[in-house]
């Protein structure tokens, strides 16, 4: 579900001095991965675009960010070990090949996928994450992408879905995997689990 800043959830108030600007899930993505890789706090993040964004119902400009203008999140990550290597995502993880054929794995700490709305229940501060496994036909998966556009994909007989903490997936083949749009390579044994309240994204 996209996420008001009427709700419960949140705080007003700027980006630290310390914090860093990025303009898209990708960019949050690279501080993720290199601050944990060296072992360090992760960042503050100031951010201006992308998925994220849109499931935080982002609406600020790059100058109010550091004003009270702006509001503050504390949001999970999701941590993956892909065939034993081990990787972080804030937005969302893909798993498919080039025409979508074959199985498809989809973890969503965010609600959206560019322009699909794969986890219309996700919410990035829950804990869980929103996980979709299928392997459809041809035209059902042109029926689903339609659907998808405005959350309606699910529930659908031939995808189980789960909103869960942790998860253990084996694929039947090597498969392309994106991490907030970043292609990462191929794995088959993903597991999957949430940092919770780990990342403060303010927009």
């Amino acid at each position: 579900m996209p996420i008001h800043r009427a709700q419960d959830w949140g705080e007003a108030g700027g980006l630290a001095s310390s914090g860093v600007l990025v303009y898209n899930d990708a960019a949050a993505n690279e501080v993720v991965q290199k601050a944990r890789r060296a072992n360090q706090p992760l960042p503050e993040l100031g951010l201006l675009g992308g998925d994220l964004y849109r499931t935080l119902g982002g609406g600020a400009q790059q100058r109010n960010l550091h004003s009270p203008k702006a509001w503050r999140f504390k949001i999970d990550v999701g941590a993956v070990l892909l065939d034993g290597r081990l990787f972080w995502f804030c937005s969302h993880l893909l798993a498919r090949r080039g025409t979508w054929s074959g199985e498809v794995l989809v973890a969503m700490n965010a609600a959206w996928l560019n322009k699909l709305n794969l986890g219309p229940k996700a919410h990035p501060g829950d804990g869980l994450l929103d996980i979709s496994l299928g392997n459809l036909a041809v035209n059902e998966r042109l029926k689903a992408r339609r659907r998808a556009r405005t959350g309606d994909h699910l529930p659908h007989p031939d995808i189980s879905y789960r909103r869960t903490n942790a998860m253990q997936v084996e694929l039947a083949q090597p498969t392309p995997v994106f991490l907030d749009g970043i292609s990462v390579g191929q794995a088959s044994n993903i597991s999957l689990r949430v940092e919770p309240a780990t990342l403060t994204i303010v927009v």
